[in-house]
């Protein structure tokens, strides 16, 4: 029961990160970039400051550094920029989905053997998504803004395969929030927003600190508990989440198109996962 409710929170917090950026930026709170920069400035200093109470230092340079620290940037502003204009759910399942593809592209082109079921759930994702994007009817999400969660997607894909093999994540993740937030920073410099309020900043702290920087140690902890069908199955959830506290928080509306994208996209993720456990299980028998 413990590492039940562990793993909900943990979605939870996956979830909180898409209302938290589109409850800032809907009210005009903060702009996209320094949202972006606050978001990574903290939640560096707070897994540097979790790693530095385990291992007593925090090693900022390791292999493949620089595709980590690259491919999160391109996350942390893509995600940000994005919600400028999109729910915080259609959000969340275009980032859900895109992350899922962009790994199984990367599965693929690193040689892997893919099984016929996981070809089958990437092309029904992949369906779902172009699904939701495509630029007809009242409902159809603005083209350039679900581009961007698209590249968010991108880089957090191209994020979790580089931390396969990028050694202990917990040390891993916090040079790349360390690594990342100065350039970050100098990019919210750059570009004029205008001025952020008191709560703007507030949600973006709590963002980084919390449901990304605590979030994404909890994670950690709970992730060699759990079967990887478990796993992945349990982030099927986040924009099922992202959507009741969109809807809860910000009176965001369902569509028939959002339903629509989410029953293939995460059904072709769920097929994608389960049915090659399943034959694995039936083989072994």
């Amino acid at each position: 029961m413990r590492l039940i409710l562990l793993t909900a929170l943990t979605m939870i917090a996956f979830a909180a990160n898409s209302v938290l950026n589109r409850m800032a930026l809907a009210g005009d709170e903060i702009g996209p970039m320094a949202f972006a920069a606050l978001r990574l400035a903290s939640g560096a200093l707070a897994l540097a400051v979790l790693v530095w109470l385990r291992d007593r230092r925090v090693r900022l340079f390791g292999p493949r550094r620089s595709v980590g620290v690259a491919s999160l940037f391109v996350y942390m502003v893509g995600f940000s920029a994005a919600y400028v204009a999109l729910p915080a759910g259609l959000g969340a399942l275009i980032l859900f989905g895109g992350v899922q593809v962009t790994m199984f592209a990367g599965a693929v082109l690193g040689g892997e053997r893919v099984p016929p079921a996981r070809w089958a759930g990437a092309a029904l994702a992949l369906v779902g998504l172009g699904w939701l994007m495509w630029p007809e009817g009242a409902d159809a999400p603005p083209l350039v803004f679900a581009a961007l969660m698209g590249a968010a997607a991108v880089g957090w894909g191209v994020y979790s395969l580089a931390g396969r093999r990028a050694g202990e994540p917990l040390a891993a993740t916090a040079a790349n929030f360390v690594l990342a937030a100065p350039v970050a920073v100098a990019l919210a410099l750059a570009v004029p927003e205008g001025g952020a309020s008191v709560r703007g900043m507030a949600l973006a702290v709590v963002s980084g600190v919390v449901t990304s920087g605590l979030g994404y140690a909890l994670w950690y902890t709970v992730l060699p508990r759990l079967e990887a069908s478990v796993a992945a199955l349990a982030q099927l959830t986040v924009p099922v989440i992202a959507l009741a506290g969109g809807v809860a928080l910000l009176g965001e509306a369902l569509t028939l198109r959002f339903a629509v994208a989410a029953v293939l996209v995460l059904g072709g993720v769920a097929l994608g996962v389960l049915a090659p456990q399943r034959t694995r299980s039936s083989s072994g028998s």
